[in-house]
């Protein structure tokens, strides 16, 4: 009795839970279902058609196509920009120019607020939370994100922005499509990025953003207006050129201020030390110290500013084509898409049969000019040693002089020869066709900079010559540099000044028709062609500091003075002269981090050197020369490795910042 009442009470209780248990089932599935409803609905809309068209446009980007266009080209590539996501466009919105001679081959890109929301999701930006903590932007978590409100269209930068743009139209890819509507000579094939294809076959002029006048105004008040001692808006440059330039101007502030202490150091020391060569021990000491310590304490700021910035945790996006590889068409075996295929025994015999031995030719080439100079200088001593005159001293300097020319000649040339044979690689990668094109510059401009005074130091042993050496070379080439970065964009500035006030005053304009002027003014200037030749120039200025400063102290003076005027006129360039460039996410400064590193090793080795020549320190050794080879080379080796070894003591850079 008492058994069959537990069984029954045991199966009710049974029954029970089993009904508990499908009712919870079936509210979580009826709220799962809810959420998915509504996260469809929300993607429906986001990226429905409605998106493409916005009452309040905002044109961002620039697009020229070629003079004479055919219309069905024009037709199908502003469908495949206006085109849904879903169906291979890149949901954009679009608008062309009209000139005043009502040609329409000028177009302006833009988005909506929420396509630029999703793209910014799309490219991983990173951006700060409520909490502040660094997070990469997702749209479903967009109001924990600091001052993130649905009608706050600055919370995305302008740069930002229309790097979203870039990158949406850098992706717009071929479909079933053969070739181009209007050329069948352009072809195309399933995944070709279609942009890409539209300048490789001269349709597509250029592409690049606008400049918000307001903004660039405000933003070349506190950058160059006036002159100041202080430090570089480098967040505003960040929001309107991006992370890439503002690291730049950020690196050359910071170079330009560890320059300092040399220079402070070097004026005293020039002038009671001017005569006596080999006084330079304590100076050649300092050097090896400053060399190393300056750029482990850059890749500390770097790491704050990019963590402040949100590059610091970006994730890296797989890397596409360069748009000048080519090859057979193939499967990609990581992508599994369809793209030109190039053999890599086929690049390694370019590199190794061609570009080497054709870099080793212009090695052989500066060595031969640098001999010349050697027997100019001789010749000019020859003569001062037969006239004794004022005439005679100065002809001194003019050997160095044409030598600093020349070289800077060369350079110049050898950088088109350098590009041409880099291109001609066929490198498949961005990065890949950057890293061999530096290192073929470095190499050269390496040898041709330097040589003449490693020979003078270690070969000739005439520490006299060096100093002149030094200083002429080093003079004479901040002196052209500053002539092609300072004077020149001046008068250009000037130029274009004049042009759009003889236009502006030649007819009354309204607001469509400034648009039109501001597009007209900006295609015709300059393209900015990114920060080699600025890094090169300080990359040769830190060779020219580090290695024989000691016997020459005010090359940091000069330096630094340079530096000054560079900031400035730089400044003047991205503000006035170029093209506004795309932004750039970046977390540091690339490959130049590994140069600079490389010339701070190679400058411990030379003042190490330099030290071991000096009489103070041979005269501690009078018996034994072996001893002092030996303490020299394990001066080096223990500066060599504490310049290349991690640092142990110190943190993660993340956490630093942190």
């Amino acid at each position: 009795m008492w058994s069959r009442h537990r069984r029954l009470k045991k199966r009710s209780l049974r029954g029970d839970l089993i009904v508990l248990y499908s009712d919870l089932k079936r509210r979580l599935l009826q709220a799962s279902c809810q959420e998915m409803a509504e996260k469809k609905k929300e993607m429906v809309e986001s990226w429905s058609f409605l998106d493409t068209a916005e009452s309040n446009f905002r044109p961002l980007v620039v697009i020229e196509l070629a003079k004479g266009t055919k219309e069905e080209t024009i037709e199908w590539l502003t469908e495949r920009i206006v085109d849904k996501k879903a169906n291979g466009g890149a949901q954009l919105l679009i608008k062309p120019l009209v000139t005043e001679n009502g040609v329409e081959n000028i177009y302006l890109v833009g988005a909506s607020h929420l396509r630029l929301l999703l793209g910014a999701e799309t490219v991983g930006l990173v951006k700060e939370c409520s909490d502040n903590s660094m997070r990469t932007f997702t749209y479903s978590s967009r109001k924990t994100f600091k001052h993130f409100a649905d009608d706050n269209h600055n919370f995305l930068t302008m740069a930002e922005c229309q790097y979203i743009i870039k990158h949406e139209l850098e992706n717009l890819r071929a479909k079933n499509e053969k070739m181009i509507p209007g050329y069948p000579q352009a072809k195309l094939y399933p995944g070709k990025s279609i942009v890409r294809r539209l300048l490789t076959s001269g349709i597509l002029v250029q592409i690049f953003p606008l400049h918000d006048r307001e903004e660039l105004k405000k933003l070349s008040h506190s950058w160059y207006g006036r002159v100041k001692v202080g430090y570089q808006p480098l967040d505003d440059i960040r929001g309107y050129f991006g992370e890439t330039i503002a690291l730049y101007f950020g690196f050359l502030e910071y170079f330009t201020f560890a320059l300092i202490p040399m220079a402070v150091i070097g004026i005293p020391y020039y002038v009671f030390a001017w005569e006596d060569y080999d006084k330079y021990v304590m100076f050649a000491t300092f050097n090896l110290l400053w060399s190393t310590v300056i750029l482990e304490v850059w890749k500390r700021i770097c790491a704050i500013l990019t963590y402040r910035w949100g590059t610091l945790l970006m994730k890296r996006q797989f890397e596409e084509p360069r748009p000048g590889f080519h090859g057979v068409l193939g499967i990609n075996p990581v992508t599994g898409r369809e793209e030109p295929v190039y053999s890599s025994i086929k690049r390694q015999l370019r590199i190794y049969l061609v570009s080497l031995p054709f870099v080793c030719l212009c090695l052989y080439f500066s060595l031969y000019v640098m001999m010349i100079y050697f027997d100019l200088e001789q010749w000019a001593l020859d003569y001062h040693q037969e006239n004794e005159s004022n005439f005679s001293s100065l002809m001194l300097y003019v050997p160095s002089i044409i030598y600093a020319v020349v070289i800077e000649i060369m350079n110049r040339i050898y950088r088109y020869a350098a590009e041409f044979l880099t291109s001609w690689e066929n490198h498949r990668l961005e990065s890949s066709y950057q890293n061999h094109l530096i290192l073929k510059v470095l190499v050269f401009n390496f040898l041709n900079c330097f040589a003449s005074l490693f020979y003078i130091a270690f070969v000739l042993f005439d520490m006299k010559l060096l100093r002149q050496s030094l200083a002429t070379l080093l003079i004479t080439s901040q002196i052209l540099n500053q002539f092609a970065e300072s004077l020149l964009p001046y008068w250009l500035q000037k130029r274009y000044n004049r042009r759009m006030k003889k236009r502006m005053s030649s007819k009354k304009t309204d607001e469509d028709l400034s648009l039109a002027e501001q597009v007209n003014m900006e295609k015709e200037m300059g393209t900015y062609l990114g920060t080699f030749d600025d890094y090169l120039e300080l990359f040769l200025q830190f060779g020219y500091v580090s290695l024989f400063s000691c016997v020459y102290p005010l090359a940091a003076v000069f330096a630094v003075l340079n530096n000054i005027t560079e900031i400035y006129s730089d400044a003047l360039k991205m503000c006035r002269v170029y093209k506004r460039p795309f932004a750039e996410p970046t977390a540091n400064i690339g490959v130049w981090q590994l140069a600079f590193e490389t010339m701070s090793v190679i400058s411990v080795v030379t003042n190490c050197i330099l030290i071991g020549m000096s009489p103070q320190v041979d005269a501690l050794f009078p018996d034994s020369k072996m001893d002092l080879v030996l303490t020299v080379a394990l001066v080096e080796r223990d500066r060599v490795e504490e310049s290349v070894s991690p640092d142990f003591h110190s943190p993660d850079q993340k956490k630093l910042v942190e």
